[in-house]
């Protein structure tokens, strides 16, 4: 899924994060270019510097190609242009909204392009379910919390796991295998599981690299 955030404060980034990790490719746009210099390493995040608000601004950022936009700023009207931006202008699928003044809240619905409108006052987490209409981001989200790393690697024909059990590759210290989906399903990830072009693995580790779980496979 392709998500553009705007707004890069505790919300905005901590919903990058997760969507990341969740393996959405995510871009993040914020006007602050103090705000920016600050964000430190978002992995696999695309971070656009300037006004959301500015349909220019949000074309060059990806809003064509989106299938989700998060407008999590600190201004309500800002969050009413991008979204009436988002679904009236780029046609974008779902759009998400942050209300920060309650008694604004009566504003956000289509007429404003506002899908999922969601009050300041919900759990981050109710948040990223209502905004991807996704149940599983929940685990992503106390996982990332607790310092643990999601990751996904995929195997191919030239894979060195192709046609080995799951119980022979030696994995990094700290991480284990959550599941393997094969055919879009997940199954159990028993040790006799025999691995297979096509198959994808979701792991979660505290401590190793994508580089070193990449080689434990490939």
């Amino acid at each position: 899924m392709r998500v553009l955030i705007t707004g890069a404060g505790r919300l905005g980034t901590q919903i990058a994060r997760v969507l990341s990790a969740a393996r959405n490719d995510v871009t993040l746009v914020e006007h602050d270019e103090d705000r920016v210099a600050q964000l430190g390493d978002l992995p696999r995040v695309r971070v656009v510097t300037g006004d959301a608000c500015d349909p220019e601004l949000l074309e060059h950022a990806g809003v064509l190609a989106c299938d989700l936009v998060v407008a999590a700023t600190g201004c309500d009207e800002d969050n009413l242009v991008i979204s009436l931006l988002a679904k009236r202008r780029f046609d974008v699928a779902r759009v998400a909204a942050r209300v920060n003044e309650a008694e604004n809240a009566w504003l956000f619905d289509q007429r404003w392009g506002v899908d999922v409108a969601v009050p300041a006052a919900t759990p981050l987490v109710s948040l990223i379910e209502e905004a991807t209409g996704a149940t599983d981001t929940v685990a992503l989200l106390r996982l990332s919390k607790a310092g643990v790393e999601v990751m996904e690697t995929a195997i191919t024909e030239e894979s060195r796991a192709a046609g080995r059990q799951l119980g022979e590759i030696v994995l990094p210290p700290g991480t284990v295998v959550a599941t393997v989906v094969r055919d879009g399903r997940p199954t159990v990830p028993h040790p006799e599981v025999r691995l297979l072009p096509g198959d994808e693995l979701l792991l979660v580790s505290h401590e190793a690299t994508e580089q070193e779980v990449h080689a434990a496979f490939q």
